[in-house]
């Protein structure tokens, strides 16, 4: 039996492309001419790649549910991502709070079917995330959670294992834990 994949998680909006601020909260790009990746993102996941972890995208996005946006929109703004950056896989949930499904974050939902269908080993991944959902849908998968601290990420009401002020400084704390073998103590960049 082979050994299960090393994984690190990623959100997709506000950690890998922009987001836009919109009232008390944010919105994804709603269509390819919107969508802009992030500084340093292409970088920061070449490290994760050259360091032997698959990249898995993990996004929530409610506003088909709502019908402020199409599947087939989301959809190409992932296919998008997958071909400009290392990523193994994009897996969206497209419900919103109300329908109680099992793959909306803070569930694992998510998490657990990309682990299955991958074969990754949820004990040693690693989520990274701008919201306090991304952390608690960590926790639950037996993940640890890593917060990109926004505006919009409410961290008090998780426990990130790490504050990291960007994807760059995020990488650096997984890249120090997996060259360690333990998580060096909690913190922020």
């Amino acid at each position: 039996m082979s050994a299960k994949r090393r994984v690190v998680f990623l959100d997709r909006d506000g950690v890998l492309n922009r987001a836009f601020p919109e009232a008390s909260t944010t919105r994804p790009p709603l269509c390819l001419d919107e969508l802009e990746l992030l500084p340093g993102v292409p970088e920061a996941l070449g490290r994760l790649e050259g360091a032997g972890f698959a990249l898995v995208v993990v996004t929530n996005q409610p506003d088909v549910a709502r019908g402020r946006q199409t599947r087939a929109a989301v959809e190409a703004i992932n296919t998008r991502l997958r071909e400009q950056l290392p990523l193994l896989d994009v897996f969206a949930c497209y419900h919103d709070t109300g329908d109680r499904c099992e793959c909306r974050k803070p569930k694992p939902g998510l998490l657990l079917a990309a682990a299955e269908k991958w074969d990754l080993d949820l004990a040693s991944a690693v989520l990274i995330g701008d919201r306090w959902s991304d952390v608690v849908a960590a926790r639950s998968a037996g993940c640890r959670g890593v917060l990109i601290d926004t505006p919009f990420s409410h961290a008090d009401r998780c426990s990130p294992d790490y504050t990291a002020a960007d994807i760059t400084a995020a990488v650096d704390w997984i890249l120090a834990v997996a060259h360690a073998g333990a998580p060096p103590g909690g913190g922020r960049s």
